[in-house]
């Protein structure tokens, strides 16, 4: 499978760049997308949240009534856990959330939404840029040229670039990823995804 070119300006080229079809036309799993994607927020998750319970919360160290003869109903502590101030019942407790995932399956994931997303024509190829120096407007212009300016972009990159990476990084609805560093996650955040013709050959060679 073949995909134009375009330029860094935004044009389209006679170029053509070839998609490796075990990456871009595989079948697609939705159930291993979704299980990716379901490990990799777990991961993000800091797992400080803590709560005390009835031992851990100050005072109560004596009975506040009588046992008997008060008309109420008995009560051993006023930090039991339905007195206000008492501690929390089950309540969450520091942990970690951390889970493990197939490479394997983590390829998986990404060709397929790899292939979603090139049916759904949300996919460019690009030359590889050449910023002399940081300039978000040039950056912007190219965008504004493929009509995705008001889109979630990933752009993938050959290599790292200080000044496209600079270019780029002012920009909220632009994320930019180096090479092969992507993510399942990544790949369904973004509404459009521009490969340059550097990173696409390392994808093709290491998801292929």
């Amino acid at each position: 499978m073949n995909l134009p070119i375009y330029t860094q300006e935004g044009k389209k080229t006679t170029k053509k760049a070839e998609l490796n079809d075990s990456v871009f036309a595989c079948e697609i799993n939705e159930h291993v997308v979704w299980f990716d994607v379901k490990t990799i927020l777990a991961n993000k998750r800091q797992g400080t949240h803590s709560t005390k319970g009835r031992s851990s919360v100050s005072g109560g160290g004596r009975k506040p009534f009588k046992q008997k003869g008060t008309g109420r109903a008995r009560q051993g502590t006023i930090r039991a856990p339905h007195h206000v101030g008492g501690g929390r019942v089950f309540g969450p407790s520091p942990r970690d959330y951390t889970s493990k995932i197939n490479k394997k399956v983590k390829k998986l994931a990404r060709k397929s939404v790899l292939t979603d997303k090139l049916n759904k024509k949300q996919i460019y190829i690009v030359e590889d840029f050449n910023f002399n120096e940081p300039k978000t407007k040039d950056f912007i212009n190219f965008m504004n040229s493929l009509e995705v300016e008001a889109k979630k972009v990933l752009l993938l990159t050959s290599g790292y670039s200080p000044e496209l990476y600079k270019s780029a990084e002012n920009l909220y609805q632009v994320d930019v990823k180096q090479d092969i560093t992507f993510s399942s996650y990544d790949l369904l955040k973004a509404n459009t995804i521009i490969i340059q013709v550097g990173a696409l050959n390392k994808i093709n060679e290491v998801l292929g």
